[in-house]
């Protein structure tokens, strides 16, 4: 060990951890989670934001709405801190194809701590993703597409009217904003998700219309299902919150492996995907 110098600190992608920037945003965190394999490809760190745009009825991360820190759940953290923290998974990064996805809550609400953290990132030639239901400003989505390679797009129903009734907002900004991301002359992907959730968004007609809209996009690759469960619904009573969807069941899998199979079969020229990590 004698024989390494502070070089050894240089991230694997060649800009050295002393050359951060010292940007001035500042995010409120979640929590960051490593070694991640179903939000994106490759090993990757997920980094998920506090504050949420919307209220969806089955949420299994509660403590991610609200924007400020509350009862424990987040902290405040500098853009340096969090590279940082990404760039010792960066050698996991380039022997798996990985990268960092930034998840919510909903990310676009912070666009300018977000664009930062991507920015540093994209400088490292790391792999970047962000999920998002788009239901953000145009001028918040337009300033961090620069910096990624893949955008994944929850969809949660089709129908503005029954959209504003799960979620609290209905659909029009958000299915403008795909559209404008589809029309972008830059060279990100987009994944279409479902969250499938049984009685709500799971029938052949809301199916068949969310397809319709990606039928449309000339950049989308993916349309994946993300069956519903109910990893989050201990957090609600700790919240001292009410979980609106108690007596709603996880789906099986030969039911979420049937309803990807309805998608196939209308031949829509694009992979039809059935979310890993739920069964």
């Amino acid at each position: 060990m004698s024989g390494i110098t502070s070089k050894a600190l240089i991230p694997f992608f060649g800009v050295p951890l002393d050359n951060l920037v010292g940007k001035e945003h500042t995010g409120t965190v979640l929590r960051i989670e490593r070694n991640s394999i179903h939000d994106g490809k490759g090993l990757r760190v997920v980094l998920f934001l506090k504050g949420c745009s919307l209220s969806c009825k089955w949420c299994s991360t509660p403590e991610s709405q609200q924007a400020a820190v509350e009862k424990g759940y987040g902290r405040i953290m500098s853009v340096d801190e969090v590279v940082a923290d990404i760039c010792k998974d960066e050698i996991f990064f380039f022997h798996s194809g990985g990268g960092v996805t930034i998840s919510g809550g909903e990310c676009l609400l912070q666009p300018d701590f977000v664009a930062d953290v991507l920015e540093e990132c994209r400088k490292r030639g790391i792999d970047a993703a962000i999920e998002t239901s788009l239901s953000a400003p145009w001028q918040s989505v337009k300033k961090i597409l620069p910096f990624l390679n893949v955008i994944y797009v929850d969809l949660k129903h089709p129908d503005g009217k029954i959209h504003k009734k799960l979620v609290g907002v209905d659909n029009i900004h958000i299915l403008a904003n795909l559209r404008k991301l589809d029309q972008s002359d830059l060279p990100f992907k987009i994944h279409l998700r479902i969250p499938l959730i049984p009685g709500i968004n799971d029938e052949d007609d809301a199916l068949l219309k969310t397809l319709s809209i990606g039928a449309t996009l000339n950049k989308l690759v993916e349309i994946e299902l993300l069956p519903y469960h109910r990893l989050g619904v201990g957090t609600y009573a700790k919240l001292g919150r009410v979980y609106e969807l108690e007596d709603v069941v996880a789906p099986s899998r030969d039911y979420i492996i049937e309803r990807a199979e309805f998608l196939r079969e209308q031949g829509m020229n694009v992979h039809i995907k059935v979310g890993s990590g739920y069964f």
